[in-house]
C-alpha cells in the first residue's frame, strides 16, 4: 500500500483543505489506493523547525516533497500512477 505523509497543524485551514483534497483524490476511480499519515509538526520541535510556516507539506514514502500549501493534484496523480 502506498503511503503519503502530510505534515500539518491542527489550527491550519490550508492543512484541513489539503487533507480533504487528498481524501477526495483517494476516492477517485483509477487512482491507486494509498494511505495518508497526518503528522502534527507542533508535536515535535525538529519538525516544527523544519516545516514551520510551510505547512501543509505532503511527502512520499521517502520524504521527498510532492507539494506544499496546496495539493498539486497532477503531481500526486503522476506519483501514484508510477506504482501501478
Amino acid at each position: 500500500m502506498l503511503r503519503l505523509r502530510l505534515f500539518s497543524r491542527n489550527y491550519c485551514h490550508l492543512c484541513h483543505d489539503m487533507l480533504a483534497a487528498l481524501e477526495a483524490l483517494r476516492g477517485e476511480p483509477g487512482v491507486p489506493n494509498f494511505d495518508i499519515d497526518v503528522v502534527d509538526v507542533d508535536a515535535d520541535p525538529v519538525l516544527e523547525a523544519k516545516y514551520d510556516e510551510r505547512v501543509p507539506v505532503l511527502v512520499d514514502g521517502e520524504d521527498c516533497e510532492l507539494c506544499h500549501y496546496f495539493l498539486d493534484v497532477a503531481k500526486v496523480r503522476e506519483y501514484l500512477n508510477a506504482f501501478r
